[in-house]
């Protein structure tokens, strides 16, 4: 009888896809396990799902990245609740992240928008519009002076690295919050919160109007925040790299990398990586490989990383995401042995188990 012989092509044709199935499971997680029989979108949520588990069974150093307009569109909960519960290890997050976080932690609110408000009567009455979503700006206003309450509260002879500065700003908003945000969150559970683009976000703005309003100087030394990043990615073992929207605050992290050569160290690249936000990417970032426009969205890797890019807005995949660790990581949270950070001090202690 003669013997079939294989196609090319069969070497490849190997997992075919699975249809989703509609049935009575109401668990997210369970949800996530039958999209990862799927393509496209699904599967990569399926999978940084999985990958997210993997980081925290391998105890690996896990840094979260995150900028764009998270807060408004309803994350802050979440965000606190994955610090909280020592998902990551390390913040680096925008800006507006955070001043955002502030004035939800004080009590404020953002609003949902409506398609027929026009954006004269909203200016006219003191309300910008981001998208969908609206903030007062006498509010904001409000944290501006608070941000500068706390610089003046503060010891003006030295300078302060921006991770110093957030952890200080955690303490003061831990004693007046109700419920915790971010940054309380962060100082609550001993995580460091890096920021790249302070100087270009509303914190500044607290910043100024406290030096032009009560002659108050105070000074960041940013040379510090590379110092201390590089200091973490030297005493990690492993890595694994989480980021939500561009990539604008996941390359404070690639920079740690870089700066390797002034330790006569070698770069080792991340050893997990997830990315989602929904801008346009090339459908090759979706597969796999770990080579060329790869690296551009998840920085250094190992050579044989475990990656997801999850193409859609966090404000939509991080709520599946966090709802399925939350049924499914107890046990890899109950076991893990994640760095330990000394955070009160002008420099950073790190220490790796």
């Amino acid at each position: 009888m003669a013997t079939k012989r294989k196609s090319k092509a069969s070497k490849f044709l190997t997992v075919p896809t699975r249809p989703i199935p509609v049935d009575r499971d109401r668990s997210v997680a369970g949800l996530l396990e039958k999209m990862e029989g799927a393509g496209f979108g699904a599967k990569q949520l399926a999978e940084a799902h999985r990958i997210w588990i993997d980081m925290l069974d391998d105890n690996v150093t896990i840094y979260f990245c995150a900028s764009g307009n998270l807060v408004p569109a309803g994350l802050r909960r979440l965000l606190a609740y994955i610090v909280k519960n020592r998902f990551v290890d390390v913040l680096v997050f925008s800006g507006n992240v955070l001043f955002h976080d502030i004035h939800e932690t004080l009590g404020r609110n953002h609003f949902q928008a409506h398609p027929s408000m026009i954006d004269e009567e909203l200016d006219s009455a003191g309300v910008t519009r981001v998208g969908d979503l609206l903030s007062n700006d006498e509010e904001y206003k409000e944290a501006d002076e608070w941000i500068g309450s706390v610089i003046n509260q503060l010891e003006l002879s030295r300078e302060y690295s921006n991770r110093e500065f957030l952890h200080l700003v955690g303490r003061e908003l831990a004693e007046i919050a109700h419920e915790d945000g971010i940054l309380t969150a962060a100082f609550k559970s001993r995580v460091p919160v890096f920021c790249p683009d302070l100087q270009e976000s509303a914190l500044a703005v607290g910043i100024a109007r406290a030096r032009f309003e009560k002659k108050i100087h105070f000074n960041l030394d940013l040379t510090q925040d590379t110092m201390e990043l590089m200091q973490i990615s030297q005493k990690t073992r492993n890595s694994g790299a989480i980021t939500l929207g561009s990539t604008s605050s996941q390359n404070m992290v690639n920079v740690a990398e870089v700066t390797s050569y002034i330790t006569r160290s070698s770069a080792r690249g991340h050893k997990y990586a997830i990315s989602m936000n929904n801008d346009a990417a090339p459908m090759g970032v979706r597969t796999p490989t770990i080579t060329g426009t790869h690296k551009q969205i998840f920085g250094r890797l190992l050579k044989n990383a475990l990656t997801a890019y999850v193409p859609t807005d966090p404000s939509i995949g991080l709520p599946m995401l966090v709802t399925a660790l939350s049924q499914t990581a107890a046990k890899y949270i109950k076991a893990r042995k994640h760095p330990q950070f000394t955070l009160a001090n002008k420099e950073l202690g790190v220490e790796i188990p």
